[in-house]
Order: C-alpha cells, then sequence, then structure tokens
C-alpha cells in the first residue's frame, strides 16, 4: 500500500474574520502541496474564519454543507488533494467548533465537532459535539478526528486507537505558553495509542489589546514509534511526511500497548 503523504498547513488562515482571504490561502497550500505528493493537506482550527473572533463567531459559522465548505471542496477537486480543516459550524440555533475532512475529488467524507471545549470563549459560544470517534477512509487509510483541546485527554486518543484510527487529524489553535503540548504531549499521544498524529496548527497573533491570542506555531507529523517526521517552526509554514500503515501494524505489533489493556481494572476511571 502506497504511504499516504500528508502535507500540515501552519498560518494565520488569512485575516481573521475574512473566509475570502482564508479561502485564497488554502487554495495556494493546496496547489503546494499537491504538487510536492501530498494526497491529504490539513489546515487548522477554526480555519475559515480564523480563532480569535470574540461575538462573530455565531454571525460567521455556517452549516456543514455551506459556501466556504462548497469553496474547499472545489479547491480539493482542482488540486486532487483531500482537506481538514476548522470552522463555525452552525446547526439550528447552534455553534460548534467543528472540522470536516472533504476527498481529493471534494466528497465530503466526515464532519466532527469538538468534544472537549477550552476556556471561557469557548465554553460561552459553542456547544460541545456527542459523539467521540468520527472516521473515514482516505486512501486505504482509516483517518479519524479531533480538534485541539480533544487531543490532550489520553482517552479520546486511545478511543480512537480502539477502534482502528491510523492517522488521527488534529485541527488546532494552541496557544503560548503550552508548547509543552505540540513538542511534548502529541508524540506521546502518538506512541502510547501507536498510531500517527497530524497536529496543525495557528501561528501570529489574532485580537487586539487584552484579548490577544499568541499561538505557538509547531505543527507535528507524530509517528506510532513517538518519533516526529515532519515539524514546522513558530511561523507560516507548509510541512510533508509520509503516514504508512504498515508501519502502524509494525509498531503495535513491537509496542503491544493496546493488546495488553486490562479493562477491567479501569472502571474507577470512569
Amino acid at each position: 500500500m502506497t504511504p499516504l503523504r500528508t502535507a500540515l498547513l501552519q498560518g494565520p488562515g488569512g485575516v481573521p474574520g475574512s473566509t475570502a482571504d482564508s479561502l485564497a490561502a488554502l487554495d495556494r497550500a493546496a496547489r503546494r502541496a499537491a504538487a510536492e505528493g501530498a494526497r491529504l493537506l490539513v489546515a487548522s482550527e477554526m480555519y475559515l474564519t480564523g480563532y480569535a473572533l470574540g461575538e462573530r463567531v455565531a454571525e460567521l459559522a455556517e452549516p456543514a454543507d455551506g459556501p466556504g465548505a462548497g469553496a474547499v471542496s472545489r479547491i480539493a477537486a482542482e488540486h486532487g488533494v483531500a482537506i481538514a480543516y476548522g470552522y463555525p459550524e452552525r446547526d439550528g440555533d447552534r455553534v460548534h467548533n467543528s472540522a470536516r475532512l472533504v476527498g481529493a475529488d471534494g466528497t465530503p467524507l466526515a464532519n466532527y465537532r469538538k468534544t472537549h471545549l477550552y476556556g471561557g470563549f469557548e465554553t460561552a459560544r459553542f456547544t460541545p459535539g456527542g459523539t467521540p470517534v468520527v472516521q473515514a477512509d482516505l486512501d486505504g487509510v482509516r483517518v479519524g478526528l479531533l480538534v485541539c483541546y480533544d487531543v490532550e485527554f489520553p482517552e479520546t486518543v486511545r478511543a480512537h486507537a480502539l477502534a482502528g484510527t491510523e492517522l488521527l487529524l488534529v485541527p488546532t489553535a494552541l496557544m503560548r505558553p503550552y508548547e509543552i503540548v505540540a513538542e511534548t504531549l502529541v508524540p506521546a499521544r502518538a506512541f502510547e495509542s501507536q498510531l500517527y498524529i497530524a497536529y496543525a496548527n495557528r501561528c501570529g497573533t489574532e485580537g487586539e489589546g487584552g484579548d490577544a491570542l499568541s499561538f505557538t506555531g509547531l505543527s507535528c507529523l507524530a509517528a506510532p514509534d513517538g518519533t516526529v517526521r515532519a515539524r514546522a517552526g513558530t511561523g507560516e509554514d507548509l510541512v510533508a511526511a509520509d503516514v504508512d500503515p504498515a508501519r502502524v501494524r509494525a509498531s503495535r505489533a513491537a509496542n503491544p500497548y493496546l493488546s495488553d489493556r486490562r479493562p477491567e481494572l479501569y472502571a474507577s476511571l470512569v
């Protein structure tokens, strides 16, 4: 089976609040990723609109099949590369912090709603999702979705591993001073649950005054052996590496965390 070359787009996603700028940047990144042999491009949390939106979240939210989604599907089909990205999803009166995956032909493959909301900004403006494991098959690889803070809970990643996820896509908006998440925790999650994690972050500063947020960058593709196969710096970047399902199987045979579990001992955890 041919490895799935996966690109991570790190950037501010255009001007916060401007979906048009974000889509233009995504189009450029998809063109470059495809030229470098990538078949999957992963963008950040709230990519379409920017993260530091304040009260504008509800105004900019759109349905999973809204105009932004249509534009992303056209970009994917034009360049022949699957795309995962974050956006604020409207479902009636509710707004979710969501991630969506479309195939290289633009077909929608999966939509996930963030289950663990971070801080007062998110809890005041979003409704948490209730489905912990959302998956799709992409070029023979079982792909799963989480968003940012979700990956910091070992239970969410382990649930994906037990459900067969081989590549976990995590659009994120990790802020300073939490670099330890990108540098240490994400590779550890990949190792302890024996899967790949594509962690695509924002960079730069969004917002004004006391509400300004500074993002860490440091996007990475971590492998099931705990190594980091691709790592971005702290500025705008596009990095790529291969995801090999055969390496997942070999790593799980060598490190039998999943098969050596004793669930009967863990009841007190829930």
